[in-house]
């Protein structure tokens, strides 16, 4: 099989994602887990020609030196992928996260109500989070094109790739990658601000530049999207405040404190069907949550949104229980999942002696 051979089989099989490395069989993920779709192992000569075939001559030369490439490619008629290549014991391996053409609508996402109505806001600060393979991207992706076709105005991406197209709708759209268009998320950030926009989407806040320049953006009157890989509101924040030395730490949580609109952490979660559920915890910034990040008081924040119910906020661990009750995830990957242990624990053994579960 070569590597469209491959691609497509992963499209085929609705997987999520396609893995190369030496000595095992080219694998897909489904529903969480990694599957193999051949008995053969793959030789080192094998799986260079499969991750070369689609490489040009400056990624492999950084290949060659030992550096890591991200890059996104388009299969015709197939998908578009996400692709980070490798080296590894001297070998090269690939991962193919898989981008559908069309940009899934909003509403199917299963979202609350609370996150489709962020797309109503046209200031502030918007962090979605989540480990890799949360489907944060797609979450963001949606809620963009979302705005592109509300907003009179100039929406700019910096990503590194570009995984998402949007067209040009009632917003005007500009994509620009790092290392293609700019040097870096923190020189693209830096010059949005002379580029009249009125959205910035950041595919990663990475470093102490890209952090500063997002929180800057936003406090001058602009929405800013950006992902972190925390799977909490609360670890968020602390995320964003650490990657600073400690002197300056005091004027960014004031900072964040003002510009701060919303964190949406999520997961997702291997379902009863053979798919997965997301599950999502949803901080909405008000003047109690501005004050705890402005007085250092992270540590309170749960509890803050657990009492912030009738705003649209909810707990990871709340959401889970929820999907346990729904009957969509079992208590066993609840637990598997949760952010406090012995806390959901309690509840889910008091929901398993409930006569109707």
């Amino acid at each position: 099989m070569n590597l469209q051979d491959l691609l497509k089989k992963t499209v085929e099989e609705d997987a999520s994602d396609l893995h190369l490395t030496v000595g095992s069989p080219p694998r897909i993920r489904k529903g969480g887990k990694l599957i193999p779709i051949s008995d053969n192992k793959l030789s080192p000569s094998e799986t260079k020609l499969l991750i070369t075939s689609d490489i040009n001559d400056k990624n492999k030369e950084k290949l060659t030196s030992g550096s890591e490439i991200d890059f996104s490619i388009s299969v015709p008629g197939i998908s578009r992928f996400r692709v980070n290549v490798f080296s590894q014991r001297g070998n090269w391996a690939a991962a193919y996260r898989r981008l559908p053409f069309e940009i899934p609508p909003i509403d199917s996402l299963g979202l609350p109500s609370t996150v489709i109505n962020l797309t109503k806001s046209r200031k502030g600060l918007i962090l979605i989070t989540g480990a890799t393979g949360s489907g944060k991207s797609t979450t963001l992706a949606s809620m963009v094109h979302k705005i592109t076709k509300e907003l009179e105005g100039h929406l700019i991406t910096i990503e590194d790739p570009i995984e998402y197209l949007y067209p040009h709708s009632k917003a005007q759209v500009n994509q620009r990658e790092v290392g293609l268009d700019t040097d870096s998320f923190a020189s693209g950030l830096k010059s949005a601000l002379r580029q009249d926009p009125d959205v910035v989407v950041v595919g990663e806040l990475r470093d102490m530049e890209s952090m500063a320049a997002a929180i800057t953006i936003a406090e001058t009157g602009h929405l800013v999207f950006g992902t972190l890989h925390t799977n909490t509101a609360a670890g968020a924040i602390t995320r964003l405040v650490d990657a600073f030395p400690p002197n300056k730490q005091d004027i960014i949580r004031m900072n964040l404190s003002m510009s701060l609109l919303a964190v949406v952490a999520q997961q997702l979660i291997p379902n009863k069907i053979g798919e997965r559920s997301l599950a999502t915890e949803i901080l909405i910034s008000n003047p109690a949550i501005r004050a705890l990040i402005r007085e250092n008081n992270i540590h309170q924040m749960d509890n803050y949104i657990k009492s912030g119910k009738d705003e649209g906020m909810i707990l990871m661990d709340d959401s889970l229980l929820n999907l346990v009750r729904k009957g969509e995830i079992s208590s066993d990957d609840a637990l598997r999942y949760s952010i406090d242990q012995k806390a959901i624990k309690s509840q889910l053994d008091i929901l398993s002696r409930q006569p109707n579960f």
